[in-house]
């Protein structure tokens, strides 16, 4: 059990529309907010988000300011920051950082490390979901480093395989492989992506389910022994390992296998001592569900959840990192009961991605840019405006545009509607394709 220890300053060690919003749940909270920024985000949206920001890193390495650990810690300690909120991707699912972060008496919103350690490595939690008595796809039991070892797994369970990052997520460092002879080269590929967007190459294989809907539970849990869920995401519309389409609740999902994989969710949680804010994903099929990895952290994804819930997750986050309990009035979940929906929510990504050459990424200045919202629509945007110079420095997001309504065809209506009215001009968008998503 915690202790509450009120927060002030957060920083936010993290980019984008990510940053953004959690410098306006902080706002919201009456808490002051420090930006980081490197010299490739000069002018990005963020840093003017927040009351202070700091440049970061050298030029010419646009990662490497959001990896550095213990340059990111001495600006806390410097500015007087009470928390450090890692947003996704970079550090968010790093054990070593959560860990530093309490060595240096900053309070790290997400799980502690020893949960990270536990869930980050994607084959530590295969083996904690088999602990909880949860299925899961066959895979490595431990982390791989070579190909040879990776292939040592195609021959055993045949393919195709996918590889994954096994510090990571995102859909980055991720390959389907589907004969011996792609191996190698994909081997390579994930793991260069993987020590690019987390500083670590370790790997771990699966056996690639086909035709399987991507389903992932959202949880809260507080550091009192309560954990609740706020029911599920169909994730299933993905290019490239990355997610695209997110509808909250599920449209086509049995009500029993529903039921069920909130439990499964509930019981890994409880297994490992789970708190704050995460995901449980799971592989829906024809013949049965499967557990994939549980995600440590907020997910791009979140605002699907918020809307149908009408519950403000970065804010219960903060507020669970204090030590506050689910049933504080701060937070006001009192039992799982309290958590109800509305309606359903749809999210879709806008990025600089051109449909017609095979989603190439495209860089660019925007000539110009005007979005669409209206009522059911929200816009959580990072990157865009007349003027802005993007390029292929980080992740190709301009924005999330998530839709709201009281049933599924009405959301989607929406949110065609809403795409239908952007006009984005100097860069190819990949709008085209998600109106026909």
């Amino acid at each position: 059990m915690s202790a509450l220890r009120p927060i002030r300053t957060v920083l936010a060690a993290n980019r984008g529309e990510i940053a953004i919003r959690i410098f306006r749940a902080c706002t919201e909270l009456n808490m002051r907010t420090v930006a980081i920024y490197s010299h490739e985000d000069l002018l990005s949206i963020h840093r003017y988000k927040a009351d202070e920001a700091f440049l970061l890193g050298t030029p010419g390495k646009p990662i490497e300011a959001y990896l550095d650990q213990q340059a990111i810690i001495d600006l806390a300690l410097a500015r007087g920051v009470d928390a450090i909120h890692p947003g996704y991707g970079f550090l968010s699912e790093n054990e070593e950082f959560a860990q530093r972060c309490a060595d240096a008496g900053l309070i790290f919103i997400g799980p502690d490390p020893a949960t990270l350690a536990a869930l980050g490595d994607k084959t530590a939690a295969r083996r904690l979901a088999i602990e909880a008595g949860v299925p899961v796809v066959p895979g490595t039991d431990e982390p791989v480093e070579t190909a040879e070892d990776a292939a040592a797994f195609g021959a055993s369970v045949g393919y195709p395989i996918i590889l994954k990052a096994a510090f990571g997520g995102g859909g980055r460092g991720m390959r389907i492989v589907r004969e011996r002879a792609e191996l190698a080269e994909a081997f390579a590929q994930a793991q260069r992506e993987a020590i690019s967007a987390f500083g670590r190459g370790a790997m771990f294989c699966e056996k690639f389910v086909e035709d399987a809907k991507h389903i992932e539970v959202q949880l809260l849990a507080d550091s009192h022994g309560s954990c609740v869920h706020l029911f599920e995401r169909d994730c299933s519309v993905q290019r490239r390992h990355q997610k695209v389409v997110e509808v909250a609740p599920a449209v086509a999902l049995g009500e029993q296998t529903r039921e069920a994989l909130y439990q499964a969710a509930l019981r890994i949680a409880s297994t490992c001592g789970y708190t704050n804010a995460g995901t449980v994903e799971f592989l829906v099929g024809e013949d049965g569900w499967y557990f994939i990895e549980v995600n440590p952290r907020l997910q791009v994804e979140h605002t699907v959840t918020e809307m149908i819930t009408g519950r403000d997750l970065v804010q219960a986050q903060i507020r669970v990192a204090e030590g506050r309990a689910l049933s504080d009035p701060h937070i006001g979940i009192p039992n799982q009961a309290a958590i109800t929906r509305s309606g359903y929510a749809l999210q879709c990504r806008v990025t600089t991605e051109d449909p017609a050459n095979g989603f190439a990424p495209d860089t660019g200045k925007i000539s110009a840019y005007r979005s669409a919202a209206g009522f059911g629509i929200r816009l959580d945007a990072g990157t865009g405006g007349a003027g802005t110079q993007v390029t292929g420095d980080y992740d190709s997001l301009i924005v999330k545009v998530t839709a709201w309504a009281l049933d599924f065809q009405a959301a989607a209506a929406k949110a065609h509607r809403s795409l239908r009215e952007f006009r984005i001009r100097g860069v190819k968008t990949n709008i085209p394709f998600l109106e026909n998503a």
